[in-house]
């Protein structure tokens, strides 16, 4: 579609945009996240895969570092309810007992371009022998 529409008014925004663009975001906050990560200079995450954890459970964490071992849950509005808070402490328990350090997000974490959701990152990313430090 790019290559049809050479010279169109933002063709230049569109295509570096796509370059960008990944398979496997569920979200514009999880999209904003990952964006900001790579930004600031730490790993770019894996997006929505699954990874079979220990006791054979499988999660699908929103981003992840597998060599890592590290989940990055972004938790919007529907994650207050009664049932999902019991899900997501589940999560965290799955995630705990397999050695993986779960490092959950919110609205509150993405004020100021995510500064605050890379800062948790990196912290988890460094306290896992990540040896880059990032801008």
């Amino acid at each position: 579609m790019l290559d049809r529409h050479k010279g169109t008014p933002g063709i230049r925004k569109a295509r570096a945009a796509l370059e960008l663009a990944r398979v496997g975001s569920d979200s514009a906050p999880e999209t904003r996240l990952r964006l900001a990560v790579i930004r600031h200079g730490l790993p770019e995450p894996e997006l929505n895969t699954a990874i079979i954890l220990g006791s054979g459970t499988v999660r699908a964490p929103d981003q992840s570092f597998r060599k890592y071992r590290i989940a990055v849950e972004y938790e919007g509005g529907t994650h207050a309810a009664p049932d999902q808070v019991d899900r997501d402490i589940a999560r965290q328990e799955d995630y705990a007992a397999a050695g993986w350090v779960e490092v959950r997000l919110s609205k509150r974490h993405m004020a100021n371009g995510a500064r605050a959701a890379v800062a948790k990152i990196r912290q988890a990313l460094i306290s896992r022998g990540w040896p880059g430090q990032g801008k």
